[in-house]
């Protein structure tokens, strides 16, 4: 099934749309919820083939998203979010093989048990059904939640931002093709091809056909689903990361630390936007760490504490203590010690990931045990927080929500469990 691609729409049509590409995917989430692992995979290896053979016209495809962008005038770390290249698209492709490869979590049973009674009950893990996927900017996430959804049973619906809808409408025609070949429906991940704001208040009213939304994007966005949504969320707000180092930490491996989870890059939502520094240990780190972001083309705003010793940084505000800057800005603060960096992050961070640069173990101990984030590191770089990295094979989200999933939420978060009872005949007396 080739999608038609729409634009421009009304209300009633997008209404009439997004209902058609609702009940495709509820069909096709009953053939892939009951496909054969091999045959998941199947489409996989496929789709990650049309991928590579594609490659020149999804390049081509995301030179009209790049264009376009730089004529709206994106932020720099935008246009980085937006753009495909062949190793990116080698990347995506690599991330549906290494999916593949994953276990499949559907159908396994775990805690089976004899009661009293002589029944035996444990719980099987199935698929969600259909996920809607609402997405901005970055154009592999198309790639990542369709392969993590497929893998785990599901259907999805993938409605990406208007800046990326080229290079998103490209990306969907390699899933359909890797999808037929593998002889499993092409409308299990089907792109909403209208980038009008309407098709996703239709998305978020779908009860009857979406099962749980997924958004990915701006704190607008996120706020706009959270808000509106008839349907369950599976969300993240902000991603205002932070490194504290500590009074203990090693200041070599601290500034590899800090430096690489802000600097390496900008526009993702582990990259660290604030940085607290113990005040026993500013005067040797901050100067020389300073340097560092400033050559590389980073603002610092900084505390008074921070400027009395770097004058260079401009004074922060209590607003740059809760900014998601996804940008070439750094806040930083020194504090007195781990209980006030603990107090800093669970009153001004967003519950996505922090970390402390520390060699004393009861110091990291105390750290992990108190930040309440959904992931929390000891001497490693804010940036690890990625399903990939974490071996998860790809992503759909990060969740700093509890429930049903938190952190990076791959296969086992896009699913759930019943219960599942064995008897011979048994009969309650």
């Amino acid at each position: 099934m080739k999608a038609t691609h729409v634009t421009d729409i009304n209300a009633a049509d997008a209404r009439d749309y997004m209902r058609r590409l609702g009940q495709a995917a509820r069909e096709s989430a009953v053939v892939v919820a009951e496909a054969a692992t091999a045959d998941k995979n199947a489409a996989l290896e496929a789709v990650a083939q049309c991928l590579r053979d594609d490659e020149a016209r999804i390049i081509e495809a995301n030179a009209e998203d790049l264009t376009a962008g730089k004529r709206a005038k994106l932020s720099d770390a935008l246009l980085d979010r937006l753009a495909l290249d062949a190793g990116r698209i080698a990347a995506m492709a690599e991330g549906c093989r290494q999916v593949a490869a994953l276990p499949d979590p559907v159908g396994e049973v775990s805690g089976m048990a004899y009661r009293p009674s002589g029944i035996q009950v444990g719980r099987m893990r199935v698929p969600l059904g259909v996920i809607g996927i609402i997405y901005e900017s970055r154009p592999n996430v198309t790639v990542d939640a369709a392969a993590l959804c497929l893998k785990a049973g599901n259907a999805v619906l993938l409605r990406g931002g208007s800046e990326a809808i080229h290079s998103n409408r490209a990306i969907a025609e390699s899933l359909r093709a890797g999808l037929q070949q593998a002889q499993l429906p092409a409308a299990a991940a089907q792109l909403v091809e209208t980038t009008d704001r309407a098709a996703v208040g239709e998305m978020l009213r779908m009860r009857e056909c979406i099962d749980v939304i997924v958004p990915r994007g701006g704190k607008s966005l996120i706020e706009r689903v959270s808000r509106d949504a008839m349907v369950p969320v599976i969300r993240h707000l902000d991603g205002v990361c932070h490194v504290y180092v500590d009074d203990d930490a090693d200041l070599g491996k601290a500034m590899r630390v800090a430096f690489n989870a802000k600097a390496r890059r900008y526009g993702i939502c582990g990259a660290m936007e604030t940085l607290l520094v113990a005040e026993s240990v500013a005067r040797r780190l901050l100067p020389q760490l300073s340097r560092q972001y400033i050559e590389r083309g980073i603002e610092l705003r900084g505390c008074d504490k921070s400027r009395a010793i770097v004058p260079r940084m401009k004074p922060a505000t209590e607003d740059d203590w809760y900014a998601e800057y996804l940008d070439a800005i750094l806040a930083v603060r020194v504090v007195d010690g781990l209980q006030q960096a603990i107090a800093h992050i669970n009153t001004f961070g967003s519950r996505h990931t922090d970390s402390i640069v520390t060699e004393n173990l009861a110091s990291a101990r105390r750290f992990l045990r108190r930040v309440d984030s959904s992931s929390v590191m000891v001497n490693a770089s804010t940036q690890f927080a990625d399903g990939f990295e974490y071996g998860l094979g790809a992503e759909i989200g990060i969740s700093t929500d509890k429930l049903h999933a938190r952190g990076p939420v791959g296969l086992e978060g896009l699913t759930c469990q019943k219960y599942i009872v064995v008897g011979d005949g048994h009969v309650r007396p």
